[in-house]
Formats: structure tokens, C-alpha cells, sequence
């Protein structure tokens, strides 16, 4: 019985204050996770408002391909001024 007491002695006395030692340390690595989260989250938002505009390059592409046509036609109509002209 009286190992028993000495047993529950060390526990409390040398065991019990590493466990909570340890456990303070996971807390506060688990609540400074908690600002980490935030400023990502954060960053993510500002992040997809930027793709926001995604959208407004399938008008840009449209616009390029009409630009490019009309450049072309351009050089052709040249191509048949400079034909006449010689």
C-alpha cells in the first residue's frame, strides 16, 4: 500500500507538471495558429477578387481576332494598291 502513495506522489509531484508544461505549449502553438489562418484567408479573398476579371478576357480575345482581321485586310488592300500603282 505504501508503494502505492509513493506511486501516486511521483505522479503528481513530477509527471503531472511536465503533462501540463507540455499541454501549455500545444495550446499556445494551437492559438497562434488562429492569426495565421486570418491573414491567409485574407490574402485568398483580395486574391480571387482579382480573378474576378477573368471573365472580361473572352471580350479582349474577341477584340484581338477582330483587330488582327481588320490589320490584315489592311495589308492586302496595300498589296493591291502597290499592284496598281507599278
Amino acid at each position: 500500500m505504501t508503494l502505492w502513495w509513493i506511486g501516486d506522489a511521483v505522479l503528481l509531484v513530477v509527471v503531472l507538471p511536465v503533462v501540463v508544461y507540455l499541454l501549455h505549449g500545444v495550446l499556445g502553438a494551437a492559438r497562434s495558429i488562429v492569426p495565421s489562418v486570418r491573414a491567409i484567408a485574407a490574402t485568398a479573398a483580395a486574391g480571387s477578387k482579382d480573378l474576378d476579371a477573368t471573365a472580361l478576357l473572352l471580350t479582349t480575345q474577341s477584340q484581338v481576332e477582330q483587330t488582327v482581321a481588320g490589320v490584315a485586310n489592311y495589308g492586302g488592300s496595300l498589296d493591291v494598291i502597290i499592284d496598281d500603282a507599278e
